[in-house]
């Protein structure tokens, strides 16, 4: 039994889907019949008496298939659909173009190149297959016609059913041809209709670069978002706790003045380390989203910024709107990171600090009278700086010679 059930699959696998898929030939011809209907309208209204006139209804048939273009395409995309399942994408983002946009586009002429050529020719190969599926089913059933003949034919014919048995078997064997045709020929047209019917290689890596695009901004935004979460937390919920805390433990130390010595030493050495921690996590929550910046903007972030830099810093800015929460954000944190850049290794005497919005750019400008010798690349701050700002499709550029002066130069698209 099991033998006979793999034998049975055997036989019947070439036949799996050739339903579908002759359908699916079937369909494109009656589309393809649809176009030659169109192209003949001509013909059948005016009877040519000269080479013009065959030239000038050859020409207007043609035309009228231009004309009915986009609904070809949009009947090939639905057969694809409903009778393969295969989805071919438009070449066309949003809205479809008018239909001069459309002949111009490339997408157009490809569509085009498919409706006047390579269909009426897939067309022409269905049919074939579509004959030969007739064919093979006329030659596999031949013992049903004869008997449906009378029986004195069968009876002066005496060698008809060696015949029958050989028609019978060439039948057969056109019926496996005919599938396999029919899978080949689908394979062939769903392969030419996604590259004409569906959008370019370079369309589609365009549209893949925008959606990456689109995607990053989305996670660099959420991560910005986060990280204003997270320092409005520490300083509304775990500064606040620490601030009470140094607070009564001051408080401790000024009022009881009957405690043991050692524990009055416990005291104080807790309210060192109460104060201090209320300074390391000021510094965090500075370093992950200064608060001033979300409240009075980046003219006032980096005031303060430059305020509580040992080195002299010169600030301008010359903004006459807030900008995105996630520009200024990467905005404040270059300055930063260069300024503490300029304290720890340019040994400057003065800085300066440059903001201005140029179009659609923001400028930011840091210079410092230091030794120089600051690049790009090998592991060092600043290449974490051009990280930060590619982020947001910025540019940064360092200038900075042996013996100084050292120029950053960063460029932000400005969102609104």
């Amino acid at each position: 039994m099991h033998t006979v059930n793999l034998l049975q699959r055997l036989l019947l696998r070439p036949f799996r889907g050739t339903g579908r898929q002759t359908a699916f030939l079937a369909t494109g011809l009656l589309i393809q019949f649809g176009a030659l209907a169109v192209m003949a309208l001509p013909w059948t209204a005016f009877n040519p008496v000269s080479a013009w006139a065959v030239l000038l209804q050859v020409a207007v048939g043609f035309g009228a298939v231009v004309l009915a273009g986009p609904l070809l395409t949009r009947a090939q995309h639905a057969r694809f659909r409903t009778r393969l399942g295969v989805d071919i994408p438009s070449p066309h983002e949003g809205r479809p173009p008018r239909l001069r946009a459309w002949l111009r586009s490339p997408a157009g002429r490809r569509q085009l190149l498919y409706h006047l050529l390579d269909g009426p020719l897939v067309s022409l190969a269905a049919i074939l297959v579509l004959l030969t599926w007739a064919a093979a089913a006329a030659a596999a059933t031949t013992y049903v016609w004869i008997w449906l003949v009378s029986l004195d034919w069968r009876v002066g014919h005496p060698g008809y059913s060696t015949w029958a048995t050989y028609l019978t078997a060439a039948g057969i064997a056109l019926l496996y041809l005919a599938a396999w045709l029919s899978a080949a020929l689908t394979r062939l047209d769903t392969r030419i209709a996604t590259v004409l019917l569906g959008p370019s290689r370079a369309e589609q890596l365009e549209r893949r670069v925008e959606v990456l695009t689109e995607s990053r901004a989305g996670l660099v935004d959420v991560v910005d978002a986060e990280r204003r979460r997270i320092e409005r937390d520490l300083h509304d919920g775990a500064q606040q706790r620490l601030v009470s805390l140094a607070v009564n433990l001051g408080i401790a130390k000024a009022t009881l003045g009957d405690l043991h010595e050692d524990a009055r030493r416990v005291i104080d050495e807790a309210h060192r380390e109460a104060k201090e921690a209320i300074e390391e996590l000021s510094s965090l929550v500075r370093g992950l989203h200064p608060a001033v910046l979300e409240d009075r903007g980046l003219d006032a972030a980096l005031s303060g910024l430059a305020a509580r830099v040992p080195v002299p810093v010169r600030v301008t800015v010359d903004l006459t709107a807030r900008l995105s929460p996630t520009i200024e954000s990467v905005a404040y944190f270059v300055v930063s990171e260069a300024l503490t850049n300029v304290v720890k290794h340019a040994e400057a005497s003065e800085a300066e600090v440059t903001v201005e919005r140029a179009g659609t750019t923001l400028l930011v400008v840091i210079r410092d009278d230091g030794v120089g010798g600051a690049r790009l690349g090998g592991g060092t701050g600043l290449s974490g700086l051009a990280k930060r700002v590619a982020s947001v499709d910025g540019t940064l550029a360092v200038d900075s010679p042996a013996g100084g002066p050292t120029v950053i130069t960063v460029e932000l698209p400005c969102v609104p």
